[in-house]
């Protein structure tokens, strides 16, 4: 193989999320400086027309039109193979860069060779921290998991070692787990160990990368070098019943195929139980909430705060009050700067 000529390859898979893949696109070629990349956009047949508004608007996007709406992992995949980076970031099209983020990223894993893939801060659409750095579960964790136990008992310090509720984001280090939202992945890596597990929709791939990576004693490291805003879950929240069926399936397979709780038969048949079982009370929960979104656990945006931004970002507001939210968030960010000065020489 040549080697290759860019810094980065930035791949969105995207499906019926035509505005905020305009803002992503846009934040990301206003504020990405000092490095060379190019961006793959790989759209599942989007019924409102994100293809369109893509070759349209952003010529130089390479644009990938799939004829169905393919899985997460098969997305990313086809956006992997197509790249000429030396590293690819997965980014979701729900994100929004307020300053320049890749570069820093870039920065970071040229001067830590030994880390396989890093993700870096990611903000709700007010400026706080999102909690999204997760330890693997236990079978107790998953049992506690299915009773809510997390809701119940929100100080629980067996569900806050898994939810990372007392993680310092303001400190690089390496981690079990982490959301590919902004997912920074070295060449060589995927060359070795290979690509995401296509037998996952779009709930599992990224655990199972992860987990593969800790197995194989590979290192993914969180770092605080740069920030980006996640709206969160938008496009999983577009048909709720199904994503939600879909995970349940997920986790399913996962424990199967990676024996994540256990080997046995016994185990795989309780965590099948246990899985069926939460997803009936997510159900339910969905019938009898008014918060209708699929994502919403521990650090996750505040449902008035998911609300306003979604407003923000409706066609016709996107411009001035797009605009505002990025710098309403700015001010947040930048005290969390000082944090991160130190990060890249460490």
């Amino acid at each position: 193989m040549t080697e290759p000529l860019l810094d980065l390859t930035v791949i969105i898979p995207s499906y019926n999320t035509r505005d905020l893949l305009q803002n992503c696109l846009d934040s990301i070629y206003r504020h990405t400086d000092g490095i060379t990349f190019e961006v793959i956009c790989v759209d599942g047949n989007s019924p409102d027309g994100s293809a369109d508004m893509v070759a349209r608007r952003f010529p130089d996007v390479i644009l990938i039109r799939n004829s169905m709406n393919e899985s997460y992992a098969k997305s990313a995949n086809q956006g992997i193979r197509r790249s000429r980076g030396r590293y690819v970031c997965l980014l979701d099209s729900d994100t929004l860069m307020i300053e320049n983020a890749l570069e820093p990223l870039v920065g970071f894993m040229d001067e830590h060779p030994e880390v396989a893939v890093c993700g870096p801060k990611l903000l709700n659409p007010d400026g706080s921290v999102q909690h999204h750095i997760r330890s693997f579960a236990s079978l107790g964790v998953f049992f506690l998991q299915t009773l809510n136990w997390h809701k119940l008992f929100p100080r629980s310090k067996l569900m806050n070692r898994y939810y990372n509720t007392d993680f310092d984001y303001s400190k690089s280090q390496p981690v079990e787990s982490i959301g590919t939202s902004v997912y920074v992945i070295r060449r060589s890596t995927w060359e070795t160990i290979g690509l995401l597990d296509e037998r996952f929709r779009w709930a599992m791939p990224d655990l199972a990368y992860n987990y593969t990576l800790n197995r194989k004693g590979y290192k993914l490291f969180y770092t605080p070098c740069a920030a980006v805003i996640h709206f969160g879950g938008k496009t999983a929240s577009q048909d709720v019943l199904r994503a939600l069926r879909e995970q349940c399936q997920g986790l399913i397979d996962f424990s199967d195929a990676y024996d994540y709780f256990g080997k046995s038969w016994l185990t795989k048949a309780i965590v099948r139980f246990g899985v069926r079982a939460r997803y009936c009370t997510k159900v339910l929960g969905y019938y009898l909430s008014s918060d209708k979104r699929v994502i919403k656990g521990p650090g996750a945006p505040k449902k008035e705060i998911a609300a306003q931004a979604a407003l923000l970002l409706e066609p016709g507001a996107r411009g001035a009050k797009g605009k505002g939210l990025e710098e309403a968030t700015c001010a947040s960010f930048s005290q969390s700067r000082a944090d991160a000065k130190s990060v890249r020489s460490q």
